[in-house]
């Protein structure tokens, strides 16, 4: 029983967290609380792993997704995370103490992640909200994420919006709707790019 008050504690206090990060800042965090975890299972579904590949979860908040990789078999020492909030960051270190955990901008992927992962990610998964951000920004993360993935590699990126959360054409992408995780608050979808190059 007090292991299960601590878990519930916990979990407690990251939605606390969440909902003041969101509240100082709404456009950064995206959402009023952490993704749920059939939204979570949806997009472990569609990460590519497996042999020496690496995933990195950007914009990994208090890890809701990051649970769902290590549950459906992701081996810890293949995950990745970045996350700009120390105070996330931090949580994520306490829950995560087998992962590494970097507090950085992910528009900086070649500058902050170690020499050895950079192209060896076969998924990026994207938990920074995407849709209304200027055309700059967006560039600026698909081209992080594109410099760092291995051949043939993806980025997951997850939205609440019933369209593409990027324009597609605009920056050079294919992109696929992989599902949606109705039950989450609000519905999310999940959608996959591909650099046009590469699907061609």
């Amino acid at each position: 029983m007090a292991n299960s008050n601590r878990s519930g504690d916990a979990e407690s206090g990251n939605l606390i967290l969440f909902f003041r990060r969101w509240l100082a800042n709404p456009v950064q965090v995206g959402s009023i609380i952490p993704s749920s975890y059939a939204l979570a299972q949806l997009i472990a579904s569609h990460t590519q792993r497996g042999g020496d590949d690496f995933v990195l979860e950007i914009g990994a908040g208090t890890g809701a997704i990051t649970r769902a990789l290590i549950d459906a078999g992701l081996p810890q020492d293949r995950l990745i995370l970045v996350e700009l909030d120390p105070a996330m960051s931090a949580v994520l270190a306490e829950r995560f103490p087998r992962l590494r955990v970097i507090t950085g901008d992910a528009t900086k992927l070649t500058d902050i992640l170690p020499a050895e992962v950079r192209g060896r990610i076969a998924t990026v998964v994207s938990g920074l909200p995407m849709v209304g951000r200027p055309l700059d920004f967006q560039q600026s993360i698909v081209d992080a994420c594109f410099a760092v993935l291995r051949s043939g590699g993806a980025i997951l990126q997850y939205t609440y919006s019933p369209v593409s959360p990027l324009p597609r054409k605009r920056l050079g992408l294919t992109g696929k709707l992989m599902g949606w995780a109705a039950n989450n608050l609000p519905p999310a979808a999940v959608w996959r790019f591909t650099r046009a190059e590469a699907s061609a």
